[in-house]
């Protein structure tokens, strides 16, 4: 009896000690959380994989790990009871605390540790007016095309061009600000994908060494030199 009781105790060990293994540890509180699973995911060519886990049974609180080569976007996922939802954040180096309720989970979630993701959320601030903005020049077109104004469908064609100038300035000029930041070419990618091949190019060559060697310093390059290939052919 006391050999299975070592056993097991030496288990526990064991399992607890393997969640920081990787040089990222993320832990934090989902209040009211009584049971589920709690996924650490990151995308992966074009899917997004499972890297580590934890099963919770009354007990809302969690660490999970990596082991992180170059700070890229990760998701804390909930399985339980309620629909699947996740949690975006910008994974690094390092110890990084994620807290929230499970009522409201991936709706304001309170994170620490994470020098990137400071830097997101800075941009996120902004340019989530900007959505804003844009849902209204939806709303308002849809408006004015029912009532078959088309005087103001024109305007808002203007505007709403002028809008997205805006935003693709915005977005340059941050990511050029914080060169030094890997959020730089992430924003670049998933901001301006659509824009003007130079803009890119600006911000591509403004970036510091480390941030060109970074995962997304090296997706951004390509992203570029490929764009560049099939407007010559």
């Amino acid at each position: 009896m006391k050999r299975i009781i070592t056993i097991l105790a030496i288990s526990i060990i064991t399992f607890s000690c393997s969640k920081e293994k990787g040089n990222m540890i993320v832990k934090g509180q989902i209040k009211g959380l009584k049971k589920g699973k709690l996924y650490l995911q990151k995308l992966k060519d074009t899917a997004i994989i499972s890297v580590d886990s934890v099963e919770l049974f009354n007990n809302n609180k969690f660490t999970l790990s990596d082991n992180v080569n170059s700070p890229v976007m990760y998701y804390l996922t909930f399985k339980g009871n309620l629909q699947e939802r996740r949690i975006m954040f910008f994974g690094e180096k390092g110890k990084i605390t994620i807290n929230d309720n499970i009522q409201n989970f991936g709706f304001k979630p309170i994170i620490k540790g994470s020098k990137n993701q400071e830097v997101l959320e800075k941009f996120n601030k902004v340019n989530n007016k900007f959505k804003l903005q844009r849902l209204d020049f939806i709303a308002k077109d849809i408006e004015a095309r029912t009532k078959k104004d088309f005087k103001t469908v024109k305007e808002l064609e203007e505007n709403y061009k002028k809008m997205v100038r805006r935003r693709f300035l915005y977005t340059t000029n941050f990511a050029i600000t914080h060169k030094d930041s890997e959020v730089a070419p992430y924003i670049a990618l998933s901001e301006l994908f659509d824009a003007n091949i130079s803009l890119l190019d600006t911000i591509n060559k403004s970036l510091s060494e480390k941030v060109k060697k970074s995962t997304y310093g090296k997706q951004l390059d390509k992203f570029i030199n490929d764009v560049k290939s099939n407007e010559k052919q």
